[in-house]
């Protein structure tokens, strides 16, 4: 089957049973999706399917044939980062780093569907998505620093 991931094509034969989280990790090398609960009860395996967040660990390989997969290693380069990693670095937002892609991921889809969401829309759309560090003030301040600076540069 073919998966379009971060924007590139890969023919890759998997069992049926195969999520996409273990395909991502062990076939195609992408570990920035992480591995943590394995149920969907964490986010910290988040990816894109299509632009809306998605469970990796959940996902079934075989149902994502021809959707676009983003994970944390296509939304951005260290020489340019998405605006949103920039804000969680600039915000301090994050400790262990673990929840961090899946964070950010989850963060991403939110402002794709609601640019100029309120706190408790942030609060809303990330609650899937835990961080046993605690870090959930500052995860809030870097996505709404995002929206209020998309809000600020279309005007």
């Amino acid at each position: 089957m073919r998966l379009i991931v971060n924007g590139a094509p890969y023919d890759v034969a998997v069992p049926g049973h195969e999520t996409l989280l273990v395909t991502l990790r062990e076939r195609l090398q992408l570990t920035g999706t992480k591995l943590v609960c394995g149920r969907g009860e964490c986010g910290a395996c988040t990816v894109l399917l299509d632009g809306r967040s998605a469970y990796s660990c959940l996902t079934l390989t075989a149902a994502c044939s021809n959707q676009a997969i983003t994970t944390i290693e296509g939304i951005g380069r260290e020489d340019s980062p998405h605006p949103l990693q920039a804000a969680f670095i600039e915000h301090d937002a994050l400790q262990c780093g673990f929840c961090t892609p899946g964070q950010i991921l989850a963060g991403v889809a939110l402002l794709e569907q609601n640019p100029n969401p309120t706190e408790d829309d942030v609060r809303r759309g990330m609650s899937g998505n835990l961080c046993r560090c605690g870090a959930y003030p500052k995860i809030l301040r870097a996505v709404l620093a995002v929206a209020n600076h998309a809000e600020t540069t279309d005007a």
